[in-house]
């Protein structure tokens, strides 16, 4: 049985923590380009809105996570 180290495990949980930043940003932009229409859609920005505070809760959390695999290993 392999066991990952901390290392491997912070590498792992660090990856998961770049995507979430990657998709929240890819939001933020998407968010900008409909609320810069003549008309916006409402309904399309508010679900920006909440897919950008679940992408910060997510990352939130993922940083909490990383922190058990910061230190240094005996």
């Amino acid at each position: 049985m392999t066991i990952l180290t901390n290392e491997e495990k912070a590498t792992i949980v660090n990856s998961k923590i770049k995507n979430l930043e990657y998709n929240k940003f890819s939001n933020e932009i998407d968010k900008i380009s409909e609320s810069a229409k003549s008309i916006p859609d409402t309904e399309s920005v508010a679900r920006y809105n909440a897919l950008i505070a679940e992408n910060v809760t997510q990352i939130s959390a993922l940083t909490a996570e990383l922190s058990k695999y910061t230190t240094e290993e005996e």
